[in-house]
């Protein structure tokens, strides 16, 4: 949250080692402000590094499939568990928009804006505690007017505690940030 108040900040969450890679060759061409990158725990998911580096446009979210009954937002590596999410929310019918932030500052203001005025529904999904970027969204989105109608929001992070040390797949179920506790939360939100 700290490096979040620097101006000129750019802070990217990497969902993968592509990702990773494309992030590194952003921040090395990134002469505005100092930028930071949330260097994922863990392996790999196992991606193609084919093609080489790319730089990214600043700021700007990805799309991975667009629905209309829910939008899932999800930052950095919790994006595998988010694809799970929606894979088996589109099994049970329900139609879903699934997207990766991949920065957090400075973020896609536009495309979160319309994924909340075109969505009933409204999930964002990162691993890091409370007061980072689903709070710096929800006072963007409250400063818009985006809350002030019928959308239903829900956000699934860390908690605001001390975590016993255990392999990552086990933290996240703990915290309720595994495929079948955000399954259920898009569900409460949904019916």
């Amino acid at each position: 949250a700290y490096l979040s108040c620097l101006p000129n900040i750019m802070i990217m969450c990497p969902a993968d080692e592509a990702e990773l890679m494309h992030m590194t060759a952003t921040a090395a061409g990134y002469d505005e402000g100092p930028s930071a990158l949330r260097y994922p725990r863990g392996s790999g998911t196992g991606v193609s590094l084919d093609g080489g580096a790319q730089l990214l446009e600043i700021g700007k979210a990805r799309q991975i499939c667009q629905g209309r009954d829910i939008a899932i937002l999800s930052l950095g590596t919790m994006l595998q568990t988010c694809e799970a999410v929606a894979a088996r929310l589109q099994a049970s019918g329900v139609s879903v928009t699934l997207a990766d932030a991949r920065f957090a500052k400075p973020f896609d203001k536009d495309y979160i804006k319309a994924l909340a005025i075109n969505h009933p529904a409204l999930l964002i999904v990162e691993e890091s505690s409370p007061g980072g970027f689903s709070a710096h969204v929800l006072q963007y989105l409250a400063s818009e007017g985006c809350l002030d109608g019928a959308l239903k929001i829900r956000i699934a992070s860390l908690p605001d505690a001390y975590l016993d040390h255990a392999e990552r797949a086990r933290q996240l179920e703990i915290s309720g940030l595994d495929a079948n506790a955000l399954t259920k939360l898009a569900q409460e939100i949904l019916s």
